[in-house]
């Protein structure tokens, strides 16, 4: 499913056109499905300063599913429509993944796309995979709280559905944050592939533009070259296509879908602005309407304050990013999957989400709470994620510990610890304090003055270790420079390049 999150982005933009629409806004907040998830994820406090809102991370999840938010089928005449098989289709991965990023200056915000085939470390290793599609974190941990859930009573069938979306969620939300180098996820907006052609029912017709005459029977898409306006069911085609069985010189591939997607999201919020959508209260109604069917979001996502945040998203102050891949390639299991560049992601991440007249935040490294130029720091990666003791290690003994031993685990552990020797005990607490409360733990077999992290399946980065530089000896690489994403031609960007656009009006793209 490639279109769940477009509509969950263009929710967003919607509200921030009708920030005082008091009345609809009750009528969705009271409808619309909430999630307590977030509050079980550990997560860094973002403080803003007196009178400052902190910035705002808003990840979009659109799954891979035929069926409504309580996992029942749709009407047939919606399968026919969707042009995209019926409930036996589909599944619950999270086929697009996208990180509105916005501002408490309100400055430029910045949509970041996350290719839903890059190879991660799936985080908590759900059904017992520690490594896989970024998208497939959702459905695994689904699959394995459904698993788990079985023989429990006292649950109705919508209960338990929510139950193991919540741990779908959840992976999914811990596995992005880790891969975009610790960035905190503040909330969430989770949709299905109904919601897009309901919503493009509403607003229809809707203006794209192609660079060329494309056609494409798998998706349902047949576009002429240059701007038209296109209904509901072509508009689903138009952010589904990734192939062209009848021009295959133009080379489809998944990234050219993303930039479609933030195409239709540009023109979709540039229409919206020009049409003036807050004077009609029938159109406005009908897009709530969907979203109470159709959305889940976190229980903390206040719609109404966001909407007066984010109120200059739909005048184009958007930034539209697809991050790079470093080549296509198979996993072990022989499926097609994007190899990345991990250091490459996260110092790209950081610098498109860096406040535009500062350099990057400063470090963050821990303070014991006595002197621990004494005590030595061992780091014991039982993750499955490679590198990441010697990452943790330069940033751990930047806080005063004496650098130790990093290696790998024989096997992966699931719960992280701190472990300490006789003596270390206060440095260890205030050590495990600072990276989000993991348990301690007294070890015989430490020496005296010693301090050993055992990294887990369960643990993600935190923010402020994320930011702490490699020594001299590791050298980051520069930022990914964007390039332009949209315009004249036929070609796009190759899968190695940042491409970027600017919203604001209507795109051409491949």
């Amino acid at each position: 499913m490639v279109t769940g999150s477009v509509v969950g982005l263009a929710l967003l933009l919607v509200l921030s056109l009708v920030g005082y629409a008091v009345f609809q806004y009750f009528s969705l907040s009271m409808g619309i499905k909430r999630s307590d998830v977030l509050g079980s994820i550990q997560r860094p406090k973002v403080l803003g300063g007196k009178g400052m809102s902190k910035d705002t991370n808003i990840l979009i999840m659109g799954l891979d599913s035929r069926l409504d938010e309580n996992g029942n089928p749709l009407p047939k005449q919606i399968y026919d429509a969707l042009h995209a098989g019926d409930q036996s289709n589909g599944g619950l991965n999270a086929n697009v993944l996208m990180l509105l990023h916005v501002p408490g200056d309100g400055s430029r915000a910045t949509e970041i796309s996350i290719p839903r085939d890059d190879y991660v470390h799936l985080a908590g290793c759900p059904d017992g995979e520690c490594m896989g599609k970024i998208k497939q974190a959702y459905g695994l941990a689904f699959d394995q709280e459904s698993r788990r859930l079985v023989g429990q009573t006292g649950l109705d069938r919508t209960q338990r559905q929510q139950k193991e979306r919540d741990a779908g969620r959840k992976a999914e939300i811990t596995t992005v944050s880790q891969f975009l180098a610790g960035v905190p996820i503040d909330h969430f907006v989770e949709v299905t592939l109904v919601s897009f052609y309901e919503i493009a029912q509403v607003v229809q017709p809707i203006t794209v533009c192609v660079n060329e005459n494309t056609q494409d029977s798998y998706s349902g898409a047949n576009f002429h070259q240059g701007r038209q306006q296109i209904s509901a069911s072509q508009a689903l085609a138009f952010v589904r296509q990734r192939r062209d069985d009848t021009h295959p010189a133009l080379n489809f591939t998944d990234l050219d879908r993303e930039r479609r997607q933030q195409a239709f999201i540009a023109s979709l919020a540039y229409q919206l602005k020009q049409a003036d959508t807050f004077a009609d209260p029938f159109k406005l109604t009908n897009i709530f309407n969907v979203a109470k069917q159709n959305t889940a979001i976190d229980s903390g996502l206040n719609l109404l304050s966001f909407a007066a945040q984010a109120s200059n998203l739909t005048g184009g102050n958007v930034t539209y990013y697809t991050l790079p891949i470093d080549h296509f390639g198979k996993d072990p299991l022989r499926e097609d999957v994007n190899f990345v560049n991990l250091p490459l992601i996260q110092a790209t991440v950081r610098h498109l989400m860096a406040p535009p007249t500062s350099a990057a935040p400063a470090p963050v490294t821990p303070h014991p709470s006595s002197p621990a130029t004494h005590f030595v720091l061992d780091v014991v990666n039982a993750s499955g994620r490679p590198g990441l003791a010697g990452q943790l290690e330069r940033a751990l003994t930047t806080g005063g510990f004496s650098p130790g031993k990093a290696s790998t685990g024989n096997a992966l552990t699931q719960v992280s610890l701190v472990e300490y020797g006789a003596g270390a005990e206060n440095s260890a607490v205030s050590l495990a304090s600072a990276m989000g409360g993991l348990p301690t733990q007294r070890s015989a077999g430490l020496a005296p003055g010693a301090v050993r992290v055992v990294i887990g399946t369960d643990f993600t980065l935190p923010t402020g270790f994320a930011t702490v530089r490699p020594s001299p000896s590791a050298t980051e690489p520069a930022p990914a420079t964007p390039v332009q994403g949209a315009g004249a031609g036929v070609a796009a960007p190759p899968p190695t390049a940042l491409s970027a656009f600017s919203g604001g009006g209507i795109v051409c793209v491949k």
